[in-house]
């Protein structure tokens, strides 16, 4: 079982983890597949694209440990005294056009084992979230990537409730359709997609933004934009969002 120990080399000060989800996404084993192995810019963040067989290169160093599409995938990095950190995707095609999904992180972390586990079971409910939106909105189309953390000023208990506030978003709920104005760049007319304590998803017609409230966690706000537009301009987003955030917690 994936959350079983996988190694007996020490590992000082650390401890083992795994976050373990199950989720049912409008979209085909196909498709789903292509998705977690084509780079993953356009729902998480640019990296290498798996090397397509076992024992082939992945990402971080990393090997794939399974490699039967689109059915079963292993992703795994290791280091020094028993470090580790795998990625395991099963994926079923259900009736009606859908497709199951169990997904594990396993791991170690070193510090903080707690607040640590906390983070990431949080980050990976979102990130599972954003998956399912771009197969559902974009699904196929290339993506540019923008993420811009906000200034260490953030990291204060209110500094996710902040950002809701300046950006006029301090009452909005999932489904509503919200406008958003950063200076720099068009306005945006968004759909709420997802809303926590300490984590926003909006889309518009061709992008994705994902704010981060990571100062629960001991690090700065930071919000990731997914540009599914042709003609996105990185530059220009990047020198907008900083200059906002900079203002907002100014």
């Amino acid at each position: 079982m994936p959350n079983e120990p996988t190694s007996d080399k020490p590992i000082p000060g650390g401890r083992e983890f795994a976050i373990e989800r199950e989720t049912e996404l409008r979209t085909t084993p196909e498709d789903y597949w292509e998705a977690v192995t084509n780079g993953n810019a356009a729902w998480l963040w640019p990296m290498e694209a798996p090397e397509p067989r076992v024992g082939g290169a992945a990402a971080f160093g990393g090997t794939v440990l399974a490699w039967e599409p689109p059915h079963h995938l292993i992703m795994r990095s290791e280091g020094p005294e028993g470090w580790f950190n795998q990625l395991e995707h099963l994926i079923e095609a259900r009736d009606g056009g859908t497709t199951w999904v169990r997904y594990v992180h396993s791991g170690v972390f070193v510090d903080d084992w707690d607040n640590q586990y906390d983070g990431a079971g949080k980050h990976t409910d979102f990130y599972l979230h954003t998956l399912g939106q771009y197969l559902r909105h974009y699904n196929g189309r290339p993506a540019k990537y923008v993420s811009v953390d906000a200034p260490a000023s953030s990291v204060t208990p209110d500094g996710f409730d902040a950002l809701r506030r300046a950006a006029g978003l301090a009452d909005a709920k999932v489904g509503d359709r919200v406008q958003l104005t950063i200076p720099g760049l068009p306005a945006l007319d968004a759909a709420v997609d997802y809303l926590t304590p300490h984590f926003l998803g909006l889309h518009t017609e061709d992008a994705m933004y994902r704010v981060f409230g990571r100062n629960a966690f001991g690090a700065p706000v930071a919000v990731a934009v997914h540009l599914f537009s042709p003609d996105a301009d990185e530059p220009t987003v990047d020198k907008a969002l900083h200059a906002w955030l900079h203002g907002v917690y100014a």
